[in-house]
């Protein structure tokens, strides 16, 4: 009888055991919800302060622009009005307000200081009207250009050769290149003074040359252009 009894104890023991195995196994195949939904990140707010933009733009200042005259080697002379000259019906008066004087002669002559001896002065520039002919020069003082004296030389003969030659815009620049070369080649010793002249402008027979001062108290070599007139 006992073995009966426990022959059955063994039998609901083993029915309990797969019941729960069964049970594990069910529950392991139910499908389980995962929550995606993050919780969102907190930051701490960040507190700016406003600041105010001011739009309206302070006014450009922009630096005085000076004229600088042909015949103004001072920087404080380029800052003073032209001299008052006496009215001249000369054609080449416009030059007064480029800082020329007319002399005794009726030459419009060009004065600069001598930046190795204090209180002299020397002729730079000069330009006379002969006949139907216009000769303007750019001295060297004892062979020597001047500080400033090389642009200020270009500026000058292109000025007198846009005011009375009959040349273009793109002329002019051809002949500005030539010139600013012979002035160069002159300041470099590589062309000697003579009296030969080199042609620069054919239609009005223009022509440059470098040479010694044969009259006069300056002593040194002068540039020289000398152009004709356009018939009136």
């Amino acid at each position: 009888m006992n073995i009966i009894v426990r022959l059955f104890g063994a039998i609901a023991l083993q029915v309990s055991t797969l019941a729960a195995m069964s049970s594990m196994a069910m529950s392991d195949d139910k499908p389980f919800r995962v929550n995606t939904q993050q919780t969102p990140t907190v930051y701490p707010r960040k507190t700016t302060q406003p600041f105010r933009v001011n739009t309206q733009q302070a006014p450009a200042v922009y630096p005085r622009k000076t004229t600088q005259r042909i015949c103004s080697l001072d920087p404080i002379e380029d800052l003073l009005p032209p001299p008052q000259t006496k009215a001249s019906n000369s054609l080449l008066s416009y030059l007064a307000e480029q800082g020329f004087t007319q002399n005794k002669e009726g030459s419009w002559v060009c004065y600069a200081n001598d930046p190795k001896k204090e209180g002299r002065y020397f002729t730079l520039f000069k330009v006379k009207q002969v006949n139907n002919r216009l000769i303007a020069s750019s001295f060297l003082d004892e062979g020597s250009l001047i500080q400033g004296q090389e642009n200020r030389s270009l500026d000058f003969f292109m000025m007198l050769i846009e005011h009375h030659t009959n040349t273009s815009k793109e002329n002019r620049q051809g002949i500005r290149r030539y010139l600013q070369a012979f002035v160069s080649l002159v300041k470099e010793g590589k062309i000697k003074p003579t009296r030969r002249g080199y042609l620069f402008d054919q239609p009005n027979r223009a022509m440059v040359l470098y040479h010694t001062l044969s009259s006069g108290n300056l002593k040194g070599t002068g540039i020289t252009i000398n152009i004709y007139l356009p018939k009136s």
